[in-house]
């Protein structure tokens, strides 16, 4: 255990860091997989509600992503890989389905 006062907070503040980086790297992941899920229903079937949901769902992923990247909590180039892996989806997708 810490001893002074200054260890103390270190550990305070960094239990607080891992938390919000927990949270933010979990988000992220349910948010790609929700977007994958919805690229490969436009896949299966393509019609503009399908488009529409997957246009939404990258959105928030991008979003996600860019503000976790702002906080330090993804690397920058782990944040363009991540949003580099959405956007193949969706070109590979919509290149398929016309």
């Amino acid at each position: 255990m810490a001893n002074t006062k200054s260890a103390l907070k270190r550990i305070e503040i960094s239990e607080r860091n891992r938390l919000r980086n927990k949270s933010y790297k979990s988000a992220i992941r349910t948010l790609m997989k929700k977007t994958f899920l919805a690229v490969d229903s436009y896949k299966a079937s393509p019609n503009e509600e399908a488009l529409e949901q997957v246009q939404k769902n990258l959105s928030s992923a991008y979003s996600k992503i860019d503000k976790a990247v702002k906080r330090n909590v993804l690397h920058g180039n782990n944040g363009a890989r991540k949003k580099a892996r959405l956007a193949k989806a969706l070109k590979q997708a919509t290149t398929v389905a016309s």
